[in-house]
């Protein structure tokens, strides 16, 4: 990867981090030689399931933790500089607040860290409270809030020193359908102003509906990455056919070829994206005269690309 780093919100180059777990310290690799680039001014989604680096990846970005090899990059400044952070939000899968404070006493708190000024977080605060959703003269203790509140107040602290790159680890998780759309919403936003959005979440579609470009991540390697376009395009979907008025359900050599089946005032026949198969199947409906209504090739989705890509990955390997 030969990007300068000065063009880019995050660069990461073979990055590499071990632990020691159980009694007996067990070495476990959680990232292996992680290579990564994030473009300024883009949503990037950095997906994969529980256990796959990413929130590793995410803490040695923001400080928490050191790697054993590699180096990393924020906003051209490497992550052993102090300042390379001054422009840069985050917030974790699971923050902990001072929850005797109530969200205006938590935010001052925070601004005043981050070098706000009394007159700043005085206009500031109630705004950005009322921006993600919260009313701004609540006087509860965070301890009372729901998870989708607090969330909402941790979003609102990584706002607060308006960052150009912000750093979101499982901003979705735990919430309910309504918290979902509005971080999405948010995220959207935040990309129109402008700013750089690196978030990881294990909910692909969530990322689908947000992201400019994606990294997928397994067992702490990078197996994919590019533009949500490029990754779709090059992943197909499979074949819809709906026959009118049939029972195709009964018809053994039919069913033969099918991935699932479903029966409304149509039945509609799903198999798999080979095209050589849709062929086939298509030959033996009009062979028993079965009444085709259409035929038509899904896209696929991005989990679907992403089960397609390790399946694909694991093959290789066995072969």
């Amino acid at each position: 990867m030969s990007t300068d780093p000065n063009n880019l919100a995050i660069k990461i180059e073979s990055l590499t981090k071990t632990f020691r777990t159980g009694l007996r310290r067990k070495l476990t690799r959680a990232l292996c030689g992680l290579d990564l680039e994030v473009a300024r001014g883009e949503v990037f989604g950095f997906l994969g399931p529980n256990g796959a680096g990413k929130t590793t990846a995410i803490k040695i970005l923001v400080g928490l933790l050191k790697q054993n090899s590699g180096q990393a990059y924020l906003l051209g400044r490497s992550i052993h500089d102090p300042q390379a952070r001054q422009k840069v939000a985050y917030l974790p899968e699971m923050p902990d607040f001072y929850d005797y404070l109530n969200p205006i006493e938590f935010l001052k708190h925070c601004g005043r860290l981050s070098g706000l000024s009394n007159q700043q977080l005085i206009k500031k605060t109630p705004e950005l409270l009322e921006k993600v959703g919260l009313n701004p003269a609540e006087k509860r203790p965070l301890r009372k809030f729901s998870k989708g509140m607090l969330q909402r107040v941790g979003i609102a602290q990584t706002m607060l020193a308006d960052p150009e790159l912000y750093i979101l680890d499982e901003p979705m998780g735990g919430l309910d359908p309504l918290g979902r759309r509005w971080v999405k919403k948010l995220i959207l936003d935040l990309g129109q102003a402008g700013k750089t959005i690196f978030f990881s979440s294990h909910i692909l579609a969530e990322a689908e509906a947000v992201c400019d470009r994606v990294a997928f991540l397994q067992h702490g390697r990078l197996i994919a990455q590019g533009s949500l376009s490029e990754i779709l395009q090059t992943h197909t979907g499979n074949w819809e056919i709906l026959v009118a008025g049939q029972q195709v359900k009964k018809d053994e050599k039919i069913m033969a070829f099918t991935s699932s089946f479903r029966h409304a005032a149509q039945d509609t026949i799903l198999i798999p994206a080979a095209e050589i198969e849709m062929k086939q199947l298509l030959e033996a409906l009009l062979a028993k005269d079965y009444q085709v209504q259409s035929v038509n090739q899904h896209h696929a989705s991005l989990e679907e690309v992403f089960i397609q890509t390790i399946d694909s990955k694991q093959a290789s390997k066995e072969n």
